[in-house]
């Protein structure tokens, strides 16, 4: 029956910034679940090395910021596979923390990566979905998304990601009676390559461990079990819901 319900043999599946930290972790979990699962990112030698390691990867070189290799990536799924069932909008960055630093043009660079280029991927998506088919949608947010973080954090990654809970609510009203769900994972303070520094230093580190109920920041694998449990069965009656996983930061 848990197999049944978590399981994702014969599945499809993109996941998006799928190169490091938590999407290659996404990307994992998908596969060892049984999905066949798009791993896509600029850094194609990283996603080699991936797929070499994890059976069900392949491996897609894709800048999501291009709008001609979103498409690609979403037509090479259903030409290769025939369908597409889950889609991680993982990939993103940050900007600098201060807002006074930040210039329009870096202010739409972020939001052109971490939230137009996953809007696009969603609906690009939902126009090739035959009728009556289902599928998952999973937009990656984070707690800067819902609570300040300063001095951490900055103006537009916190507005990506604020959005990206915006949009998740929305397209899931949309396309609900399609049998398309659209859900979040925000994840709280994870060591990964975008966090590089936050854990390694003294006082951040502490910072962390201070704000956070359990307190540590989260630990690699932490984070996985949500987005399985968004991806599959399990969360058949869930949508346009942002599921937390920060070890108690925001519920202080």
């Amino acid at each position: 029956m848990l197999t049944e319900m978590f399981g994702l043999a014969g599945r499809v599946a993109i996941v998006t910034g799928a190169s490091s930290g938590l999407g290659m972790g996404f990307a994992r979990t998908l596969a060892s679940a049984g999905a066949t699962v798009y791993a896509a990112a600029r850094r194609l030698d990283r996603l080699q090395d991936l797929a070499a390691e994890v059976p069900g990867i392949v491996p897609v070189r894709c800048d999501i910021t291009d709008d001609a290799d979103r498409r690609a990536l979403i037509d090479r799924c259903y030409e290769q596979s025939g369908r597409l069932d889950v889609l991680v909008n993982n990939a993103g960055m940050p900007g600098p923390p201060n807002a006074e630093d930040e210039t329009i043009a870096g202010f739409n660079s972020v939001l052109e990566l971490n939230l137009v280029s996953g809007f696009h991927l969603a609906t690009y998506a939902s126009t090739r979905l035959p009728e009556n088919e289902r599928a998952s949608y999973i937009n990656i947010s984070s707690v800067i998304g819902l609570v300040s973080t300063a001095p951490i954090g900055g103006a537009s990654y916190a507005a990506s990601k604020a959005g990206a809970l915006g949009l998740t609510r929305e397209l899931a009203g949309q396309w609900g009676r399609r049998g398309i769900r659209v859900n979040s994972v925000v994840p709280g303070w994870f060591d990964t390559e975008m966090t590089d520094g936050l854990f390694s230093n003294d006082k951040s580190a502490g910072w962390v461990r201070k704000n956070t109920m359990l307190g540590r920041g989260g630990v690699e694998g932490e984070i996985n079990g949500a987005v399985l449990f968004l991806a599959s069965d399990a969360s058949s009656y869930m949508t346009g819901q942002a599921l937390v996983v920060d070890g108690g930061w925001t519920a202080r």
